[in-house]
């Protein structure tokens, strides 16, 4: 089974998503949440810290679980982070060749790492 914790900043009404880079293994050339894998002895909530501080240089203050899906050998916990510290850079560009804020009427056409993503970001950002 592989766990894997991402994380949708929000701020404003907009959202975080970084784009894949294109030749990336998994899922490339399209926009996903900041995250990844699970380290054995992780929580999801430890997973989600680090990766935002290795990938895009922000610490997390305040994050919440939005939804765990669990498909043939994923497990995905995905969470909602509306408080950091630092301004969100891409620290890793062999990961994300991009990074960019979008509001909801931005989504439509939008190439996203999974179907859900688009409900998950449109869920997220109309919530008050």
């Amino acid at each position: 089974m592989h766990r894997v914790a991402a994380g949708l900043l929000v701020a404003d009404g907009r959202v975080l998503l970084g784009h894949r880079h294109p030749l990336r293994r998994y899922y490339p050339d399209c926009w996903d949440a900041v995250g990844g894998h699970i380290e054995p002895g992780e929580s999801p909530e430890q997973a989600l810290a680090r990766e935002c501080v290795e990938e895009i240089g922000v610490v997390v203050t305040h994050a919440r679980l939005a939804t765990t899906t669990r498909l043939d050998d994923l497990e995905l916990h995905a969470f909602v982070i509306d408080g950091w510290q630092g301004r969100p850079t891409n620290l890793a560009p062999d990961e994300h060749d991009d990074l960019r804020w979008f509001g909801p009427d931005e989504l439509s056409g939008l190439p996203l790492a999974h179907p859900a993503l688009g409900d998950l970001v449109l869920r997220v950002t109309a919530a008050p």
